[in-house]
């Protein structure tokens, strides 16, 4: 394997020094881990964008709540290796919870934003966000990389991401890389493995409806609320729980309004094991 495995601060900000100094720039891609083919188009946009590319996984617990599902969540090191090493990642940066959090869960300082966190994912999962900036801040400062990638599937992620960069004057590029699904249109996802047989062909209902929300305003539809209530319809039709789904102004993450011209369609459901998420975008006249 050609890529190199750092679990310390130091030894990963001693390495990275010796590339700055060779005026190299540098690419991070941070996950949690079990990685797909999502994952690795970030990966590969990481590729085109810096000369050094340093993927981490950290199973962050302080992004999840007391009855979510961090115990359970999937962890694939020797795997994720295989396919880091395959699409040439550099260095991987996989720490354990007391490399991270040295003075400990409880005591650590937290990274609060007060902008677009409470809302959709935000309202389903309180603290969500906090252990995100948190952790992602983190990161940022032990990598310092020049270039950040995040996926667009985690498009509520992403903005709270680059609000907060820009609140703190971190001067990190921060891309977002589209969506990757499967042919039918499913988004992929680590807890996609979650889905059951039975699940699955109609897993790709939360997508289908985004379409269908998204071809109706292309179409001159402006009753926001109205596509909202029968995109509920044909989730809850199809045998899936909803969570979210709103129409919303793409910059703030408001609910949109009729004189809104970039849009963000966002949703969330429940299969019997997983909480699935999506999103699609559009721009209207």
């Amino acid at each position: 394997m050609n890529m190199r495995v750092f679990r310390h601060v130091a030894e990963l900000r001693s390495e990275l020094n010796s590339q700055r100094r060779e005026g190299k720039t540098i690419a991070c891609v941070p996950t949690m881990g079990n990685l797909h083919a999502g994952h690795l188009q970030l990966i590969r946009l990481a590729r085109e964008k810096a000369d050094i590319v340093v993927a981490t996984i950290f199973v962050n617990r302080l992004q999840f709540g007391l009855n979510e599902d961090w115990d359970q969540y999937p962890r694939t090191f020797e795997s994720d290796c295989e396919k880091l090493d395959a699409e040439s990642c550099d260095y991987l940066f996989s720490p354990d919870e007391t490399e991270m959090y040295p003075n400990g869960m409880e005591g650590q300082t937290r990274v609060v934003s007060p902008t677009m966190t409470d809302v959709l994912c935000g309202a389903s999962r309180p603290g969500h966000f906090e252990g995100v900036t948190t952790v992602v801040t983190k990161l940022f400062h032990i990598v310092e990389p020049d270039v950040a990638v995040f996926g667009l599937k985690d498009f509520q992620q992403l903005a709270i991401v680059k609000r907060m960069a820009a609140d703190l004057c971190i001067g990190i590029d921060i891309i977002g890389a589209p969506v990757a699904r499967d042919p039918d249109g499913l988004a992929l996802s680590s807890r996609n493995t979650f889905i059951t047989e039975e699940e699955r062909p109609k897993a790709n209902q939360l997508y289908q409806s985004l379409r269908w929300v998204t071809e109706q305003i292309e179409r001159g539809q402006r009753d926001f609320r109205a596509l909202e209530s029968e995109a509920k319809i044909q989730i809850e039709t199809a045998g899936f729980r909803l969570d979210y789904f709103s129409i919303c102004n793409a910059g703030t993450l408001d609910l949109a309004v009729d004189d809104d011209k970039e849009l963000a369609i966002l949703g969330a459901l429940f299969t019997a094991q997983a909480r699935l998420i999506d999103n699609l975008t559009l721009s209207i006249d």
